[in-house]
């Protein structure tokens, strides 16, 4: 849950739990996803009013399909792998040497225009001058839209309908189906060659990590996240990600999480608090990565660590089937090589 806007987390705390968590399954169940718009998904568009249900249960409208679009980052990458482009783009998507983000997938960030690359930032004058027909952003915690801000959403909210989905409070495949309803509705062939290859390759993936966690059930995986002063250790039931991968049998590692019931927050002193075989850090250009950890004694003299079994964390996945399999499949690989060091 990267950085939320709630009463009970901090914004490093969100932006770790995101990290350290993934932040995943916060409060309410994913939405059912009944309404699915008026197009068939298969790539022809009718005439005619479209709707869709979101996940916080509201019903976005417009009189046809939208074709002026805007989306978090990572919902503008999933809606791009089903066929659908986006007129504008807020979230992390350049790196500061102007290179797309990690959260952008195979977005061409030279087309589309950024209306805020870091928490806080849209620019509400460059939303409304592209005549926005919908807005589309990820949710961790019940009707907070992630990245766009409290202080003017009331503005943001006025010009265009909104779509929220769930990025917690649900498992990967679930995430990934209300990402493709939202296409499908939108004028995606969701029957496309592309995509069905792709979801064989997730299932493939998805068995694949299944076997490996059964193969290796003494493997302990510690879900981490680095700031300066911090490092948090997520809960994994409490992310997309990590609960899914949990169905699937990987064996995590469980922290005293603090009130908002997310992470655990260790010193660095405490750093080796659990004992991991794996370590999965996050990897979004919000969190220090690995090389830079170097200078911490304490984080060197982990085992994972001088075992070299410290993993990417795809934190904020892109819910679509193309981006999800890798992610099982470098998992399956990391829990097949990995010796019992914790």
């Amino acid at each position: 849950m990267p950085h939320l806007r709630t009463s009970s987390l901090s914004r490093r705390g969100l932006l770790a739990a995101g990290g350290a968590v993934g932040l995943g399954a916060v409060l309410a169940a994913c939405g059912d996803g009944d309404e699915k718009g008026s197009t068939s998904g298969s790539g022809a568009e009718k005439s005619g009013p479209w709707s869709f249900k979101d996940d916080r249960g509201q019903t976005a409208k417009a009189d046809s399909v939208p074709k002026n679009i805007v989306a978090f980052v990572g919902v503008a990458a999933a809606l791009h792998d089903y066929g659908v482009e986006v007129k504008g783009v807020f979230g992390p998507t350049k790196t500061s040497d102007g290179k797309a983000d990690v959260q952008a997938g195979d977005l061409d960030i030279s087309k589309v225009e950024v209306l805020g690359n870091v928490w806080g930032e849209f620019n509400v004058e460059k939303y409304a001058g592209l005549a926005p027909e919908l807005l589309v952003t990820a949710m961790w915690e019940k009707d907070a839209l992630w990245y766009v801000p409290d202080q003017s959403k009331g503005k943001i909210l006025a010009l265009a309908p909104s779509v929220a989905l769930w990025a917690a409070q649900t498992t990967v495949p679930k995430a990934i189906q209300r990402h493709e309803d939202l296409a499908a509705s939108l004028g995606a062939d969701v029957k496309a060659k592309k995509v069905t290859d792709a979801k064989a390759a997730f299932e493939k993936a998805a068995a694949r990590l299944r076997a490996a966690a059964k193969s290796q059930p003494n493997i302990k995986v510690l879900v981490g996240s680095a700031s300066q002063d911090l490092f948090y250790v997520s809960l994994a039931k409490m992310s997309a990600d990590t609960l899914y991968f949990q169905e699937l049998g990987v064996q995590f590692i469980e922290p005293k999480v603090n009130e908002a019931g997310f992470f655990e927050e260790l010193s660095w002193e405490n750093v080796d608090k659990y004992d991991a075989d794996i370590i999965m850090m996050d990897n979004r250009s919000s969190a220090l990565q690995p090389d830079a950890l170097t200078s911490k004694p304490t984080w060197a003299k982990l085992p994972a660590v001088k075992a070299g079994q410290v993993i990417p964390r795809t934190t904020e996945p892109i819910y679509s089937y193309d981006k999800c399999a890798p992610i099982l499949d470098a998992l399956a690989e990391a829990i097949e090589k990995a010796k019992k060091v914790g």
